[in-house]
């Protein structure tokens, strides 16, 4: 629900994140199954079976393998999402008390997830539908601002959501140089970059990860980078930040955007931008919301607020993943010190899986892993390949037919796969995990692959 009234919730975001929610009925206190085993010192952080408990998407037989595309939902996102829908789903702005408390609510939101960033006073969280959505607001918002003859860097390894939209730009005279993909690394080489940049570079596009290749990009020097030739930087960190804690303040780029239905939200987007960024734009939003309205001056129609609610339902499950108190005694927004935490437990429950999916897959002859071919920190456990006879769509065929869900396709990383030589209609198959997969899921998807391409899986590298 929208309403020019929300152009008075600006006041209220930009005076002060951290705000408590007590008197709000916050959603932050709905019922959790995850409360029985959060109750608990920070030491003692929950192990794998508690945290499924959480996620009521995860029960039955079917594996879940496509968390790239969207990963599940806690339930104290999705009981917070029903309790704003219950008692404050009304239209924000007014000053009846209802009213004031919804827009509470989405004002808490945007706090939090620029805490989430690790972004929290050095600029604004803009929410919108997705990603998508928001990177071509960005263009259009930036394309005012440049010249023709500027130059705009765009990573050939990237989704097309920060590529189609600052290609839109090239019929008013932009000049696009292609960051181009490595045909060993297949990723695109850092030391690629210096060569592209010029002094009419004015934007570096990239992504933080590959949604394909799952190697981690160094954010902080390509910023470092393009910095130094007087150009801003647009990360797409949607594959990252499901895995990994984002740190906005030590990277230092301009914008950065990821999807919260990809980290265990609701179906929003978040475009984070800098103060002295957005201090450049006009903003697209009515003619007579003000600057001073915050994000709200950038974001056409204003949020979902109930998905607003579903955001506050993320902290109280990070505080849960973090081992801290129960989600119905939470009482304002987890702190930078838990976040971290509960990114910690994700990437140390990570681990195993990845090196079991990777080591399964080389194993099974005849399989080539698109990406790093390597485990660790150095990637996240989104992981493609192919097959030298059996093609993609047959291979994730037959993980359908045994109730597998993993996908084959260029997955929107269109020009990669393009590049790489590969049908983009048939693609890579991908596996995608997250701290809440499985060993015996990874098990049961690479003995599909192994019987897909007729190589069974050996028993050594069985969970």
């Amino acid at each position: 629900m929208s309403s020019s009234g929300d152009a008075n919730r600006g006041a209220v975001h930009t005076a002060g994140a951290g705000q408590p929610f007590g008197a709000l009925e916050s959603p932050l206190r709905a019922r959790s199954v995850c409360e029985s085993t959060a109750a608990q010192p920070l030491s003692a952080l929950p192990d794998l079976a508690a945290i499924r408990r959480c996620f009521p998407g995860l029960v039955g037989d079917d594996v879940l393998l496509d968390n790239a595309g969207g990963a599940q939902v806690p339930l104290p996102v999705i009981d917070a999402i029903g309790g704003y829908l219950r008692r404050r789903y009304v239209q924000t702005g007014a000053g009846y008390a209802r009213s004031r408390e919804a827009g509470s609510v989405v004002s808490a939101a945007h706090a939090w997830i620029e805490r989430l960033l690790g972004g929290e006073g050095a600029g604004l969280a803009i929410l919108g539908a997705s990603t998508t959505q928001l990177c071509h607001l960005l263009a259009r918002s930036m394309g005012r601002r440049l010249s023709r003859g500027d130059e705009i860097v765009l990573a050939e390894c990237g989704h097309e959501a920060n590529i189609g939209p600052w290609l839109e730009l090239e019929r008013d005279g932009i000049v696009i140089r292609w960051w181009r993909a490595d045909g060993d690394s297949f990723g695109c080489p850092l030391p690629a970059l210096d060569a592209l940049l010029s002094s009419r570079t004015r934007l570096v596009c990239l992504p933080q990860v590959s949604n394909l290749l799952g190697g981690v990009v160094d954010v902080a020097e390509v910023t470092r980078r393009a910095h130094a030739a007087g150009a801003q930087v647009v990360v797409d960190g949607v594959a990252f930040a499901p895995h990994r804690p984002c740190d906005l303040s030590a990277w230092g780029c301009d914008w950065y955007l990821f999807s919260t239905y990809k980290v265990y939200g609701p179906h929003m987007g978040v475009l984070f931008g800098s103060h002295h960024r957005l201090a450049e734009l006009h903003p697209p939003n009515h003619f007579f919301i003000p600057r001073e309205a915050g994000a709200y001056a950038f974001e056409l129609g204003g949020a979902c607020h109930e998905g607003c609610a579903g955001l506050l339902g993320l902290g109280a499950y990070l505080t849960f993943l973090a081992g801290g108190a129960p989600a119905s005694a939470l009482e304002e927004l987890p702190d930078r010190a838990v976040v971290r935490s509960a990114f910690e437990r994700m990437a140390a429950l990570e681990m195993p899986i990845q090196r079991q999916l990777i080591e399964g897959l080389r194993s099974i002859e005849g399989i080539s892993i698109i990406g790093p071919d390597t485990f660790g920190p150095e990637r996240v456990s989104t992981v493609s390949f192919v097959h030298d006879r059996v093609p993609a769509r047959e291979i994730a065929a037959e993980a359908h037919r045994r109730g597998i869900g993993i996908r084959h396709g260029h997955a929107y990383a269109y020009r990669l796969v393009r590049a790489l030589g590969l049908d983009p209609a048939d693609g890579v198959v991908r596996i995608s995990a997250v701290h809440y997969t499985a060993s015996e899921e990874i098990d049961r998807a690479l003995v599909a692959v192994g019987a897909a391409v007729g190589a069974p899986l050996r028993r050594d590298v069985r969970a």
